[in-house]
């Protein structure tokens, strides 16, 4: 969330918070928690690939399979505070899972809402309409190590609300991943998440409404806009960003993705900031001249990083966005006033992905969003 290695620890910071934001960083940890640092980045570039190819290319092609038009995002949408959207659609892959790199705290069950009767266990899993694959569950299964984790991930996605994947507290093991929960809601106000982030960049004191219900309403807004969202964004959009708010009052770092139908993308927040994951077409003259530049046979090019779909080709490409001064805490200290005319979010950096069975390729630089062409 920070744009600095070492964030900065002022005086006016209340000291759990900042410790909080401290330790999450590489440098900080012990080697133990080193270990599990890059275990839980190792797992999450797996899940992260998977996710990605449901999210958005096994919905571009179940578009293609019913012969329905597939509208791409065009340039104004990843556009920081963009307010288009498309309408919703069945044949768009949409779910929320949560990765935590740690246990989630009990204390925070009243809001991210997790309890025994929507624990990933073989009784609770028959209760769910269209999932026979109960009558084959093992609690193995539900464990990152397992070879077929991310196939039975795959078919819980269709559930409703969250996943949670957490280390889990019932074995002894240490550092075993596990998808612990289903039908997880997200069940913290809008207001008190916006008080959380303008108490931590010093837009007020004590509490949201302070100033005035004006200033409320700006900062509210601006809690969407930090998390990459127009405030009048949908349900599911809303639950992961306030997930994201409300997972960084623990003391281990954690990722939220976001597969919205409306934005035809997939949202990521995570300790790096906010990032978004949309489709691309590219015609061959476009190809071309990408794998000229990067001093790659075209259609070695292709088949790295492209799908073909027909007339063209598409790959993946990740908006990856940076906060401005605006919204990170002030140097200073001091309290200020928010203003609804500053942005709080700035587009950083575009990639192009390789393909997920690409393994040995690198994402390359590909600037889109702000090109005449």
């Amino acid at each position: 969330m920070l744009s600095s290695k070492f964030p900065c620890v002022t005086p006016w910071a209340h000291f759990g918070a900042v410790v909080q934001l401290m330790w999450k960083y590489r440098e900080q940890l012990n080697y133990y928690e080193k270990v599990r640092r890059s275990l839980y980045e190792v797992l999450r570039d797996a899940l992260e690939r998977r996710l990605t190819k449901i999210s958005l290319i096994d919905s571009f092609f179940k578009y293609q399979e019913k012969s329905v038009h597939y509208s791409f995002l065009d340039k104004s949408e990843l556009k920081p505070r963009s307010k288009k959207m498309e309408k919703e659609s069945e044949l768009f892959n949409t779910f929320i899972v949560i990765f935590c790199e740690g246990v989630v705290a009990p204390k925070l069950k009243n809001y991210i809402r997790f309890f025994p009767e929507n624990s990933l266990v073989k009784k609770n899993l028959e209760y769910l309409a269209d999932f026979s694959l109960y009558k084959r569950f093992h609690q193995n299964i539900r464990h990152f190590e397992s070879p077929g984790f991310l196939d039975f991930l795959e078919k819980l996605l269709n559930v409703d609300y969250a996943l949670l994947i957490q280390q889990d507290p019932t074995v002894k093991k240490k550092n075993r991943y596990s998808l612990t929960h289903f039908h997880v809601k997200i069940d913290w106000p809008i207001s008190d998440a916006a008080e959380d982030l303008g108490k931590w960049l010093r837009y007020v004191q004590d509490n949201l409404y302070e100033d005035g219900d004006e200033k409320a309403r700006i900062l509210q807004n601006k809690l969407f806009e930090y998390y990459g969202c127009h405030h009048s964004v949908g349900g599911r959009r809303t639950a992961g960003l306030i997930a994201a708010q409300l997972l960084r009052k623990l003391d281990c770092i954690s990722t939220v993705y976001v597969s919205s139908s409306e934005s035809r993308s997939l949202y990521k927040y995570s300790e790096r900031g906010v990032s978004k994951f949309f489709l691309i077409q590219f015609t061959r003259p476009q190809v071309h001249a990408l794998a000229q530049r990067e001093g790659i046979d075209p259609e070695l090019f292709e088949s790295l990083y492209l799908y073909p779909a027909g007339k063209y080709q598409i790959g993946i490409s990740e908006a990856v966005y940076g906060h401005t001064k605006h919204s990170k805490p002030p140097e200073d200290g001091r309290l200020r006033k928010p203003r609804a005319a500053y942005s709080w979010l700035k587009l950083r950096d575009e990639l192009l992905h390789p393909r997920i069975d690409a393994l040995d390729a690198r994402p390359v630089l590909y600037n889109w969003v702000y090109t005449t062409a």
